[in-house]
């Protein structure tokens, strides 16, 4: 009888091009439609299967690998992991892999062109002229904040964070940041940032751009009392997670005045966004598209199967896929 080839799940259309390279070792599972599955959805599919692709649509713990025998690998296409309960999985005996490095110019680009938007109010004053609103020009419209020569306060400096580091040198902006730990020394200087306490980061930015990692110890860690510390002429840009900033708080403020603007690619209860932000004029609202260029979405597909594949045992890396969240837990059965 002839071996059965493992079984994988594909939970969201990629490109097929590169996710027909799953075929050559697997029998493959797409899904049809993009859509955020159902805890009970994603335990069905993944019952039978091997291992999965994955996106930030899709939560996945204990609950929706409990009637997973055979699984062994889910492959997140995405640096950031929040959508999965790696401790879980780990106790469960499946290894987790992310698609870091690949996506950390995109972002930084993008992050660095969101907080740009902001602070000069450009999408603010293009609703403004295809309403209708400019008749005549004047000295005083749409009156911005610069970007050069300003402070800029980066909020975790990983991979992304130094990137946008060294995009700021080209504004002569001065760069502080603050991260869980201090960066080397030789770091710092080729990123010419200098390491602050967290308040003295929210209080001397004139910008401030979210680039941590999500966990529950940083949720809604730009609170009230935050934003309260920052200059009421400064702007607040997130291409982290949403749950890192307290949308109501930041609401208030930038109704109040008590902020000048904000660029926010991420939302707490994304897709849905707070109604209280889109109403407001003053804040640049994207759909999650930070790390979305065609050439950055199209290597994190390939380095994702990269990791499938590895971590299944195929390819050429059989067993020692490129980029592992965790390890299996010792002594686990899969």
């Amino acid at each position: 009888m002839a071996e059965t080839r493992p079984r994988v799940w594909v939970s969201q259309p990629l490109f097929a091009d590169i996710v027909g390279r799953l075929r050559e070792h697997f029998d493959v599972i797409e899904t049809v439609q993009v859509g955020k599955h159902p805890s009970e959805q994603i335990a069905a599919a993944l019952a039978t299967c091997d291992g999965a692709l994955v996106t930030l649509n899709d939560p996945i713990g204990a609950a929706e690998v409990a009637n997973a025998p055979r699984l062994r690998a889910i492959a997140n296409v995405g640096v950031g992991y929040n959508n999965l309960d790696v401790s879980a999985l780990t106790a469960a005996g499946i290894l987790v892999t992310n698609t870091p490095d690949v996506l950390t110019e995109t972002t930084a680009d993008f992050g660095f062109a969101l907080m740009m938007a902001a602070a000069r109010r450009i999408t603010e004053s293009e609703r403004w002229l295809r309403d209708g609103q400019w008749r005549q020009w004047s000295f005083e419209t749409m009156l911005g904040g610069d970007v050069h020569g300003a402070t800029l306060g980066i909020l975790g400096m990983g991979r992304i964070g130094q990137g946008i580091a060294r995009r700021a040198a080209g504004f002569r902006m001065r760069v502080l940041y603050h991260n869980r730990s201090r960066l080397p020394a030789e770091v710092e200087r080729e990123c010419n940032a200098a390491y602050v306490d967290f308040d003295a980061l929210i209080a001397q930015a004139d910008h401030l751009i979210l680039v941590l990692p999500y966990s529950p110890a940083v949720h809604h860690i730009v609170d009230a009392a935050a934003i309260a510390k920052m200059k009421p002429t400064a702007t607040l840009t997130n291409i982290a997670r949403g749950g890192i900033v307290d949308e109501d708080a930041l609401a208030d403020a930038l109704e109040r005045g008590r902020l000048a603007a904000a660029g926010l690619d991420v939302y707490e209860g994304e897709p849905a966004i707070n109604p209280r932000l889109l109403a407001l004029r003053n804040v640049v609202l994207t759909p999650h598209i930070a790390s979305g260029s065609l050439a950055t979405r199209r290597a994190m597909v390939a380095l994702a199967v990269e990791n499938l594949i590895a971590a299944l045992g195929h390819g050429p890396r059989a067993g020692d896929p490129p980029t592992p969240v965790n390890a299996r837990k010792p002594g686990a059965s899969k």
